[in-house]
């Protein structure tokens, strides 16, 4: 058996498709839903042809500007369907599937976006004449493409610490990762003409209100009543800005300010400043909420039934619940090779690495206790949840950060080359 393949469930428009591509072809495509294109082991309809063409040019049409020529669109569309013809293929050859659990978790994710229930959601596609079976096995089928290429292409990526640390250093990326700063600032105007008493008086004044800021004063109506900046009237506020777009006079005082803090005043030819650092965001704030787990997966398989596999985890369960040790019954049961050597040990964690159906138990598992047999995508799972922390990931962060955006380069750059070798190895037969 093989997958077949929708964008979105449509009327098909079957004379659009016709004038495209000739008159000669018309009672061959009014007789029988033709075959367009042989891919392999599989074939590509007129209809999911027409389906894709009449999709595609009305998200033109609402995007307001020119549509290529139809027979142009044809043909991209063409290609698009005829890959995702071979993903579908490469993926059922792995064993690459969707469960009906997770799809239904997708598909209320989808109708939670827009939101609705999933009763709502099934109603509004009935009203535009749409299946929900078919938008179903549309999203599957986009699931299913989704793991392969991530399983698949992730093999092909390789980022090693230098690449991390060379990323880090560039300039342009040390300002994309920057911190984002708040600061407040009052200005003191001093004319380049004044003399010492008058510039001494200034400097007294910043002294006392900068005093009176560290006392605890709100930097906001210090501002108004006596800030001659042109942000005065918003209470000095400067808004967000970059390190590398802070005023050069005072960013080097701010970089090291808490937040709350306000530095010395800075006496320029213009004025005298005072800046006081209210809010900051970033890397280097960022902290998480971690849990120390450990857990035991059993899957199901060709020796194994559904069935079977749930019957076991709730033995399991059941021995856990007599007093038996975790650590001891992961080693003997668990299938998770990445964890069952160590007693099922997952290291702290904050869980943004597990599948949602994951993280959600884990984080509802209260710390020192344990969750009931439960079900995700990879098999049935118990938890233990043994400590919590918050933890400073500040330097962390800004490394993941760096590593994810290195991952996703280079994911887009291999998956262009999976996709050329997967189209260049296959049989195509263009029957249009």
């Amino acid at each position: 058996m093989h997958f077949r393949k929708i964008l979105r469930p449509r009327k098909l428009f079957l004379v659009g498709l016709l004038m495209v591509l000739g008159a000669a072809t018309q009672a061959e495509y009014k007789e029988l839903d033709a075959i367009v294109a042989i891919v392999d082991e599989d074939v590509v309809l007129a209809s999911e042809l027409l389906t894709r063409l009449d999709s595609v040019q009305k998200q033109i049409a609402a995007s307001n500007v020119e549509a290529p020529p139809n027979n142009v669109l044809v043909s991209q569309i063409m290609e698009r369907l005829i890959l995702e013809s071979l993903e579908l293929q490469e993926a059922e050859r792995r064993g690459v599937q969707i469960d009906d659990e997770t799809l239904t978790q997708a598909v209320i994710g989808f109708a939670q976006q827009n939101g609705m229930s999933l009763e709502q959601f099934r109603q509004a596609l009935e009203q535009d004449g749409l299946s929900y079976v078919e938008f179903r096995d549309q999203i599957r089928r986009e699931m299913i493409i989704t793991r392969l290429q991530r399983n698949l292409v992730s093999r092909r990526i390789a980022i090693s610490d230098k690449d991390v640390d060379d990323l880090l250093g560039s300039p342009y990326y040390q300002q994309m990762l920057s911190d984002e700063y708040k600061v407040g600032h009052i200005l003191l105007a001093i004319e380049d003409s004044s003399d010492e008493a008058v510039v001494e008086v200034a400097s007294v004044k910043a002294s006392e209100i900068v005093e009176e800021l560290r006392a605890g004063a709100d930097f906001r109506q210090m501002a108004i009543a006596n800030s001659a900046s042109p942000t005065a009237l918003e209470g000095g506020d400067l808004g967000w800005r970059k390190a590398g777009e802070l005023p050069s006079i005072f960013s080097e005082q701010v970089l090291v300010l808490e937040i709350g803090e306000t530095a010395d005043p800075i006496v320029t030819r213009g004025g005298i400043h005072i800046v006081q650092l209210l809010e900051k965001r970033g890397a280097s704030m960022q902290r998480e909420q971690q849990a120390l787990a450990r857990h035991i997966l059993v899957q199901a398989s060709e020796i194994r039934t559904e069935a079977e596999t749930e019957a076991l985890i709730w033995d399991i369960y059941a021995k856990l619940e007599s007093g038996e040790d975790f650590g001891l019954l992961a080693r003997e049961y668990s299938e998770d090779p990445g964890s069952a050597l160590n007693g099922g040990d997952l290291g702290w964690s904050s869980g943004e690495q597990f599948v949602e159906s994951f993280r959600q138990v884990m984080a509802q598992t209260a710390t020192g206790g344990m969750s009931k047999p439960f079900r995700s995508e990879y098999g049935w799972h118990i938890i233990e949840v043994l400590e919590r922390r918050q933890q400073d990931i500040s330097e962390e962060a800004r490394r993941n950060m760096a590593m994810q955006i290195l991952h996703q380069r280079r994911f887009d750059e291999e998956l262009q080359k999976w996709q050329r070798e997967l189209r260049d190895e296959a049989f195509v037969e263009v029957r249009i």
